[in-house]
């Protein structure tokens, strides 16, 4: 490491509460899918921060408004009106079939919402529902509410008691499913496409298990699409690849391409439950944030960025399983689009470094899965280039007897 670099470290360590194991890299510029670090070394990210750089590092048009937001006014609170907020509604309302958003700054606040507003539905019903059904291997975020839809313990045990109404199934199994769900279900709480749980998605009779349950039962359906939504998958959201109507969904993480925004969007009959002053967020919404996701709107639909990414990702799925049919490290591979996992025989821990090593960003979740989150705007060839490079790491580390 540099000084420079030893010095950022040493800072850290004296006054950054330690809740976060970093990689031995700083990152100090980006463009595109580059990242380069305090040595001037060059990395193809295939991560975007966990999903959240969605048109890639310093690109023009979103720093140009952000720029341009700043200089002008980028903060006045929910207490007055602004011109970008019902905007950005009406974008996310044609885009997801959901007529109204409650704005807030990250996913797991816009889960929160969710719960919040699903409990609030029942209570103005006159039928106070406290259960929500959530899946084994689902992250929905660490605050209270969020966690307890979590199931990993490692998350859950140190925090506890959490909310004692949550009951947890497996996931893709609808016979269990059905057997959860009862008259006194709040909300089924799922991810479309598990992320953190190692990229799983819902397959097409589970998706069909939980229209079901919630026809005969009445519960709501929230589709935490705070990973997988906004053209992730190469659809918009993919609850509507899985033939899914969720009355209320979570979306962050690539909403503002790197500045924090998330939406808890509603549907109209939610929407008539709730009532002023139910939920409440000081910056949620405010000028920056929504100028930055218009941003993002306007290259996923108007700049045709979304069809891309269905091209992209054919082009990318295929590179993939070539590569786990020449390394017998991988075991499977699982995702849609440019949301993708590598599913080893074997813990994924040491493919983080060895990727590092050879310029490539990934990281690992589930314990055996290499989860590939690359920026949206990634090409046929960037993408190439970095599963080459990812490929000879895979290679160095593999099969561990």
């Amino acid at each position: 490491m540099t000084m420079v670099v030893e010095d950022i470290v040493a800072r850290e360590s004296r006054h950054v509460l330690q809740t976060y194991r970093r990689n031995p890299v700083t990152f100090v510029r980006g463009e595109g899918v580059h990242l380069y670090d305090a040595d001037g070394r060059d990395y193809l990210d295939l991560l975007s921060g966990i999903g959240v750089a969605a048109l890639g590092h310093s690109h023009p048009g979103l720093a140009r408004a952000i720029s341009e937001q700043a200089q002008t006014l980028i903060h006045t609170s929910n207490l007055f009106y602004h011109p970008l907020q019902g905007q950005l509604a009406e974008r996310l309302a044609q885009l997801s079939g959901l007529p109204r958003a409650f704005f807030c700054n990250s996913g797991t606040e816009a889960v929160e919402a969710c719960l919040k507003f699903a409990r609030r539905y029942w209570y103005t019903k006159g039928e106070p529902r406290a259960e929500f059904i959530a899946l084994d291997e689902s992250f929905h975020g660490r605050t209270f509410g969020s966690l307890s839809v979590t199931s990993d313990a490692h998350y859950r045990e140190p925090f506890e008691p959490l909310l004692p109404t949550v009951r947890f199934v497996r996931t893709n199994d609808a016979a269990a499913l059905a057997s959860a769900v009862s008259r006194s279900t709040a909300a089924i709480i799922a991810e479309p496409v598990l992320g953190e749980g190692g990229i799983r998605p819902l397959t097409p009779a589970f998706a069909a298990a939980i229209t079901d349950a919630c026809a005969q039962t009445g519960a709501l359906f929230i589709a935490d699409e705070v990973q997988s939504g906004l053209g992730r998958t190469g659809h918009p959201f993919y609850f509507s690849a899985l033939g899914l109507t969720p009355h209320l969904v979570a979306i962050g993480k690539a909403l503002g391409g790197g500045v924090p925004v998330g939406a808890a969007l509603v549907s109209q009959e939610v929407a008539d439950t709730v009532s002023f002053g139910d939920h409440g967020s000081t910056y949620g919404g405010n000028l920056l944030a929504c100028r930055a996701a218009l941003c993002v709107l306007d290259e996923l639909v108007g700049g045709g960025l979304i069809a891309r990414i269905g091209r992209v990702g054919a082009h990318f799925e295929q590179r993939l399983r070539a590569i786990a049919a020449r390394q017998p490290i991988v075991k499977e591979v699982r995702g849609a689009g440019l949301m993708w996992g590598l599913v080893l025989v074997q813990d994924a821990a040491a493919v983080v470094p060895a990727a590092l090593e050879r310029g490539v960003v990934v990281n690992r979740t589930a314990e055996t899965v290499v989860r590939l989150l690359p920026p949206l705007i990634i090409t046929e060839a960037e993408a190439d280039e970095a599963l080459g490079r990812l490929e000879t790491a895979l290679a160095a580390v593999g099969v561990k007897n």
